[in-house]
């Protein structure tokens, strides 16, 4: 998974580096996090997409191999967040990318984001 925070308030990266910790060990799924867009089948993104974050959000999904998921993580990068509608957003992350796995919460708890990530083990469940 490549992640990228379009925008965000840090408290989804807090639990995502809870989840992805001894405690949870989401590499235990063959879940893990990668630097490079290139090494990625995933991308998840976090935080409210912004308006100078956009370039860099669709260069790192155009970066990936085919085929490629989108997850978006917290209300934020569903376009449910507190700031949802502020001018310096770029919109929801679904009218910028096909997003095919969604987890809610602000933030999600570790738990959560292993729970909603679980589907991607099953990939083709997900398209």
């Amino acid at each position: 998974m490549r992640h990228v925070d379009a925008g965000s308030c840090n408290g989804c990266e807090h639990e995502l580096s809870a989840a992805a910790g001894p405690h949870y060990d989401l590499a235990r799924f063959g879940l893990s996090i990668t630097a490079s867009p290139r090494h990625a089948d995933v991308l998840l993104v976090t935080g409210p997409v912004t308006v100078h974050m956009r370039a860099a959000l669709l260069a790192a999904y155009e970066a990936m191999p085919e085929p490629r998921i989108v997850a978006a993580l917290g209300n934020c990068a569903l376009g449910r967040g507190i700031i949802a509608t502020a001018d310096s957003l770029a919109g929801p992350l679904e009218d910028l990318l096909p997003v095919s796995v969604r987890i809610a919460g602000c933030p999600p708890t570790p738990q959560q984001i292993i729970d909603g990530l679980e589907p991607l083990l099953h990939a083709s469940a997900v398209r």
